[in-house]
């Protein structure tokens, strides 16, 4: 006799479920069952691939060695639309199992499921009721499933009579597909269910089968699973725990949710007939379910949405082909034959394949957003090698004149849904997407479903937690774990370090990394918590934690979705979302498009409007000139902060070399600039200026690689070669660039056999070619898609354009589009500033709400970027700005804002960030100047004023006796503007930052920028890389930003600070004697301190580093105790006497210990003479830098 389990919960019944597919599959197969079921919680994210796992066993010589049973155990409530509850009246949920019978049955699942999450969410629960079961029921077999389940706790809490009512119910409804489900787990409440459960079953004449409410696959995976449910309920698992049948999310004060026992696994039929051996029919009857259920089979070719065309064209490919003409005759002036042979041929692939549908559709959707001012990009990936899709306006780059392959996008011999993936503006994108909402339905649009698994370093960190194992040691496991994305923690613990299929080979792990694998080996192998922590971090990777929406893609249906596809809803969209994960969702029968959001089109969208708001000039941006010099010298001079794809410094460094002068060279780059392929960069750029020969194996070859000085950089050159030289097919040159990306080693010495045929066959020297087929092979997997690089590359160049020719416009968008992120803000306002900009601060006279341009040319704040100014009230001053002009005084200001908008906490943050410095006569501590202690402050009395203003000539407006005066004004006397003392330089900064999140009318360390540069080696940015400079010693100056000054467990003093300078922030720690010695330095915040420090192992940790400060010093002290000669450098032109004695005149001022030089050069700087002043000392500080720097603006001055 053989059983099936019908009863059992995958890793997607989320933080409950601990059995993988693969695992319960293989378990199965082993034990010889027909088929098992999967029933997860509520939803149906595992059902594609649990039916996809079964076909890996289901083989052509053995096609029914397991059959996969789809159900889900959903959540039945009384009325799933209802959604208010009270503390009495409770929502109630009861489980109820569902398996899919047939094509019918699993139709009805996906609709139970799909409307569970559309129509009854609440909470977390996906809610179900009997009115939807009524419609959706054909096809399903139903049970009386668990002691969670309708008919289990009536017969508990309301007793067998009205329990009998609702069982009745059920078997009316589904007859001989209704079964009664017996389970033992040793609960007490369960032996009390299934006596009155087995009385009816002879009763009533209902069959019965066993079941084990299966949530993991091995018994030994019981306390795996224990921790993933305290990782749901965030409990530790040291929690004493509470074990009573309770309704979902009943909890009890200081216990945690716990399963009865260990028995909640995927047991043997050995097991299950043992544990049910007084009711062997119930064992044999999971036979009797397993035939009733057809073989569902959920892969299906794709349903194309609907797309009409117009009346006068009779299919979608004559409809494309007139759309593809006539763009034709747009793009090319006059159209070559070749471009005519082109475009026919793809036509014809187009139409063979069945895709004409997919490029209407696409073409429709990227040309509104285009008609309704969304910026989008120029193509991406594969696509751009379509001159279809570049003729119907999918693409903006021109494939022909860029050697772009259509093979490399769509295969004949290789039959596979296009992928064409588009770039929209941020804010475009969504309205792009409603355009697709609105046409197709929005039951037919949805989003995709993401699954956050608990990766290697997750899992530890999760089941340490639970385990209580202390944070730095849980912190140390996964720090051995290698920064690898994707690695599995199976492969960390159990793979071979070397060999085939070994670390060294797959993961190609060497240096660190297999050491901190040989550690991580060694602690698992142990006995202690740490082991216990791996191994069961071990069992748990893969898990799924939680669900997500997919960043891009969307999916368009032909239909109601439900109908096809299980969907669920999120808090994170406002569109539905596939249960199916990307993954799997195109054999699913649905079509996939990625809607991406690019910032940087963000960026050269609102550059575009403010040059047009500034020059009257109107760009398309698609059009400007792609041989542009000034735009090529920017990038020579390697000047690309800010622009798209460039910007890196090691980019940078490169451009300077390779001075790029032509729009390939920039596409190459790209291409280039990645890991593997960037060691042929030095050769590529010896080769571009005649340092090195160019040189071809063979002469033919010439045709494809000039471009690339003879190096292949792109996928697409491999392929022309090979049909060139061995008269490869296009679809042979794709499998041959399929074959090298992934070392398929079989299907690449078939290739090679073709190719060597073919080359012999043209004659050319087997030696050479054999070479070249070798070179191929190294390089391939690294060569690039040179479609994706030429549309990333014209963006590219589309930045640094606008940022050679309208700067201020380009970096103000720039600034804009990162004011989420104050380093990158403070970044980009240097580069601003180097490239001679101004950045100027807020000012309600100029300010728009985000960064922009005045007419002078500078980039001034937006008002939207101080903290507490609304978007309502920035506009709402910009507005009144713009209609009455610039507002005359702050008076005028507040008579005319309207001042519900702008608030006082508006205004207050308005005054604090600068945004009211421009109105004369007033300072920032004005508007804060009270009269007496509780006397409204001067900003009180202007809103007063203001307000009273405003209401009198309201008011006046329907009076005859109190119109305003002849000039429009209010008579209404000004409050008088008191006269206090000006906020310090360093409270005005405070505010600044406060208000803004960054210093703006300078820093609290530009008095110390002599101190910073003479004496500071390094930047706290450096302890950020402490492995870079590990045995090293860093010298590095700040400020002391925060303190916090504690004690150890064993009641020993330390203390923790934070240190700043121009760029970063770090925290450091003082211990011990460091602390005694070195903490009047740490007193409070506000401290400029100089600190020496050796960046070395933690002795406690040695695979941890840490930096250990040797001796700290006040800023303010150095140039006193440090400098020995104080240089000044003058032109000989400027010396005479006159100059001489006022130096001398200004030096008196500041007598010190420091020797004082004069360095006089003519200004060719062949010539200089140094000059002691013996008898004068010196006392280098910033007030006399000041003075000689207003004395002598052409002079320089150094110290030493």
């Amino acid at each position: 006799m053989q059983f099936n389990h019908l009863h059992v919960h995958t890793q997607f019944s989320l933080l409950d479920g601990a059995a993988s597919i693969s695992g319960l599959f293989k378990k199965a197969v082993a034990d010889k069952m027909r088929g098992i079921a999967i029933t997860d919680h509520g939803n149906m994210f595992g059902a594609f691939k649990f039916v996809a796992e079964a076909q890996k066993y289901n083989t052509a010589e053995n096609p029914n060695t397991i059959k996969p049973i789809v159900g889900c155990e959903f959540y039945l409530v009384e009325e799933m639309s209802r959604v208010k509850f009270t503390r009495e009246e409770k929502d109630i949920r009861y489980h109820q199992l569902f398996l899919a019978k047939n094509a019918e049955g699993y139709a009805n699942l996906v609709k139970l499921c799909s409307l569970g999450y559309r129509d009854g969410m609440y909470g977390k629960y996906p809610r179900i009721d009997k009115h939807l079961i009524l419609q959706y029921h054909k096809g399903l077999i139903a049970t009386t499933c668990c002691l969670g389940a309708e008919i289990p706790k009536m017969i508990i809490r309301k007793g067998e009579a009205e329990a009998e009512i609702h069982f009745k119910w059920w078997l009316d409804l589904f007859g001989e597909d209704y079964y009664i489900e017996i389970q033992r787990h040793g609960i007490p409440e369960q032996d009390i269910v299934n006596e009155v459960l087995l009385r009816w079953a002879t009763k009533y004449n209902v069959k019965i089968i066993a079941s084990n409410d299966s949530h993991y696959v091995n018994v030994e995976d019981s306390n795996a699973h224990d921790i993933l449910l305290c990782i749901n309920t965030g409990e530790k698992q040291s929690t004493p725990t509470m074990k009573e049948i309770a309704d979902d999310d009943i909890s009890s004060k200081g216990k945690r949710f716990a399963f009865w026992n260990d028995q909640f696994y995927f047991k043997t039929t050995e097991e299950m007939t043992s544990l049910f051996a007084d009711v062997p029919q119930a064992i044999d009857n999971t036979n009797e379910v397993v035939d009733k259920i057809e073989h569902l089979k959920l892969k299906r070719d794709i349903l194309l949405p609907h797309y009409v065309i117009p009346k006068e064209f009779i299919n979608q490919d004559e409809y494309l082909k007139h759309l593809t003409m006539t763009g034709a005759r747009k793009r090319y002036s006059t159209m070559s034959p070749e471009t005519e042979e082109r475009i026919n041929y793809e036509l014809h692939v187009i139409k063979t394949m069945g895709f004409a549908g997919y490029f209407l559709i696409t073409q429709d959707f990227i040309n509104h957003g285009k008609d309704i001012g969304v910026l989008i990009g120029p193509g991406r990936g594969s696509a751009a090698g379509s001159v279809v899709a570049y003729c119907t306006g999918i693409t903006n780059i021109d494939p022909i004149k860029y050697n772009l392959l259509f093979e490399r996008f769509l295969n004949p011999d290789r039959k596979s849904m296009p992928d064409i993936d588009t770039d929209f503006d941020d804010q475009g994108r969504q309205k792009v997407i409603d355009y697709v909402v609105e046409k197709y339905g929005k039951n037919q649009v949805a989003q995709i479903v993401t699954y956050g698994t608990m990766a290697a370093k997750m899992s530890i960190k999760d089941v340490a937690r639970v385990m209580d194992l202390p944070l730095d040691e849980s912190l140390m496991l996964t720090k051995l774990v290698p920064d690898k994305a994707g690695i599995e923690l199976s492969r960390v613990l159990d793979a071979p370090m070397e060999g085939p299929k070994s670390l060294k080979e797959v993961e190609q792990f060497g240096g660190d990394d297999v050491e901190n694998i040989k550690k991580l080996r060694v602690i698992y192998k142990g006995t202690g918590l740490q082991a216990k922590v791996l191994k069961e971090a071990l069992i748990l990777e893969g898990s799924v934690r939680g669900v997500g929406v997919h960043a891009s893609a969307i999916i368009i249906a032909p239909q109601d979705l439900t109908d096809l596809i299980p969907i669920a809803t999120s808090k994170d969209s406002t569109l539905l979302i596939t249960q199916y994960d990307g993954k799997v969702i195109e054999d699913a029968g649905v079509i996939k498009m990625d809607f991406l959001g690019l910032k940087t089109l963000t960026i050269i969208r609102d550059a575009l409007r403010l040059i047009e708001e500034n020059h009257g000039i109107k760009i398309d941006i698609n059009t400007v000139p792609l041989d542009d010099q000034k735009t090529f010298e920017l990038y020579q001079r390697g000047e690309a902060n800010g622009t798209f794809q460039f910007e890196s410094a090691g980019m940078q460094k490169y451009l300077r070399e390779l001075k790029p002068d032509k729009f390939e060279d920039l596409i190459a780059m790209n291409a280039l600039y990645r890991p593997g392929p960037m060691e042929y960069i030095p050769e590529f750029i010896l080769r571009k200026h005649g340092h090195k020969k160019i040189t071809y194996d063979l002469p033919e070859m010439k045709e494809y690689l000039e471009d690339t000085y003879g190096i292949t950089v792109y996928q697409e050159q491999v392929m022309l070669l090979s049909q060139k030289l061995a008269g490869f097919t296009k679809g042979d040159a794709d499998v041959l660039r399929k074959a090298m990306g992934k070392k398929d080693k079989a299907t690449l010495d078939k290739m090679k056999s073709k190719f060597t045929e073919g080359t012999n066959a043209k004659g050319f020297d087997a030696k050479i070619c054999e070479k070249i087929w070798t070179d191929w092979e190294s390089f391939a997997e690294y060569a690039f898609n040179k479609s994706h690089s030429t549309c990333y590359a014209f963006v590219a160049y589309q930045t640094a354009y606008l940022k050679t020719h309208y700067p201020g416009e380009y970096m103000a968008s720039v600034l804009t589009h990162n004011l989420g992120n104050i380093d990158k803000i403070t970044f980009f306002m240097e580069e601003a500033r180097r490239m001679g900009i101004p950045v100027l601060g807020p000012d309600v006279n100029e300010s728009e709400i985000y960064f922009a341009v005045n007419k002078a040319g500078q980039i001034r704040f937006g008002m939207g970027a101080i903290k507490g100014v609304g978007e309502n009230a920035a506009q709402a001053i910009i507005e009144e700005r713009k209609e009455k002009g610039p507002y005359k005084s702050v008076f005028d200001f507040v008579r005319r804002i309207n001042l519900r908008a702008a608030t006082k906490r508006t205004l207050e943050n308005l005054i604090v960030g600068g945004g009211m410095d421009s109105f004369t006569n007033l300072h920032r501590g004005t508007y804060f100047k009270c009269d007496t202690e509780n006397a409204p402050s001067f900003l009180e009395k202007l809103i007063r004023f203001g307000q009273a203003y405003q209401n009198g000539l309201n008011s006046s407006q329907g009076s005859l006796f109190d119109a305003p005066g002849a000039d429009g004004e209010m008579e209404m006397p000004e409050p008088t503007i008191p006269k206090v003392e000006e906020w310090g330089r360093m409270e005005k900064l405070k505010a600044e930052r406060e208000a803004i999140g960054i210093y703006l009318s300078g820093h609290p360390l530009d008095d110390y920028k002599v101190e910073m540069k003479t004496f500071c080696k390094n930047k706290v940015a450096d302890l950020k890389d402490m492995p870079k400079f590990k045995n090293h010693e860093l010298i590095i100056g700040g400020m002391i930003t925060s303190v916090a000054h504690k004690m150890t467990k064993t009641g020993k003093p330390f203390g923790t600070f934070v240190i700043e300078d121009y760029n970063e922030s770090h925290e450091l720690a003082l211990f011990g004697q460091d602390y005694v010695e070195f903490k009047k330095y740490i007193l409070t915040p506000g401290y400029f301190i100089f600190i020496r420090g050796m960046v070395q192992e933690r002795s406690y940790a040695p695979d941890q580093l840490e930096f250990k400060t040797r001796s700290m010093e006040l800023l303010t002290e150095l140039l006193e105790k440090r400098v020995r000669y104080f240089t000044i450098n003058l032109p000989i032109p400027t010396v005479n006497e006159d100059l001489i004695e006022r130096v001398k005149s200004i030096i008196k001022k500041y007598p010190g210990n420091a020797f004082l030089r004069f360095n006089v050069f003519d200004s060719a700087g062949k010539l200089s003479v140094e000059l002691n002043a013996k008898k004068i000392r010196v006392k280098p500080q910033n007030a006399l830098f000041r003075e000689l720097n207003a004395l002598l603006p052409e002079a320089s001055w150094k110290v030493n």
